[in-house]
């Protein structure tokens, strides 16, 4: 079973790599796929470069078997559609089962994706809760969950895809946005991002650092 964890790591930080990796252990997932987006559809455009995001997302998960970055959207023009890349990679891994990754405040924002009820079609969908964080329980979303809706994340593997999960992970309250404003104003990001990610951030001169740098 393959997961796939889209986002524009922009820059890639300990807020994304320590829910997925507790999901590949938990759920059993072979490997996650981590897919930089290239027009966000959702959001303004990165501040870093493709080309700066794949190093630092290549630097973060080297030699660490759980994670491979896939890079099928930097090769696609137009928005980067959630759809279009399952689909794509439904037509690689045909019987395959494939999870899609995403938190709770997207899922709350889910039925605003492109076509989105055909999502499924291709891949599950693995919602990462946390507490306080609720499932809407009314409309269009609430009928959806009922629909899909699975308890074990066991059954994920009977099925190629169309199965939505609910798994709790440790979210940490760290934020791309953040982490830019922190390297802005010439103060240290450590312990926010891997060690790794920052040398590529500083070598690369990315969001204002100047000449600062971490211990």
């Amino acid at each position: 079973m393959i997961g796939l964890f889209g986002g524009t790591f922009d820059p890639v930080h300990f807020g994304h790599l320590r829910p997925a990796l507790e999901l590949q252990q938990s759920i059993g997932l072979d490997v996650v796929r981590l897919l930089p987006s290239h027009v966000p559809p959702h959001r303004s455009q990165p501040h870093a470069s493709p080309q700066q995001r794949l190093a630092m997302l290549r630097a973060a998960v080297a030699d660490d078997p759980a994670f491979t970055v896939d890079t099928r959207e930097f090769e696609r023009e137009g928005p980067s559609y959630t759809l279009h890349t399952l689909k794509s990679l439904r037509a690689e891994m045909a019987g395959t089962s494939l999870s899609l990754l995403i938190g709770m405040d997207a899922f709350r924002e889910f039925s605003s994706w492109h076509r989105w009820r055909e999502i499924l079609d291709y891949s599950h969908l693995v919602v990462m809760t946390r507490p306080g964080k609720l499932p809407p329980e009314q409309g269009e979303l609430a009928d959806f969950v009922s629909l899909h809706r699975v308890a074990d994340a066991t059954t994920l593997k009977s099925r190629a895809s169309g199965l939505l999960l609910f798994h709790p992970v440790t979210q940490l309250e760290i934020s791309g946005t953040e982490i830019r404003k922190i390297l802005a104003s010439g103060k240290r990001a450590d312990f926010l991002l891997p060690k790794s990610v920052l040398e590529v951030i500083y070598s690369e001169g990315l969001y204002a650092t100047g000449k600062q740098h971490g211990g």
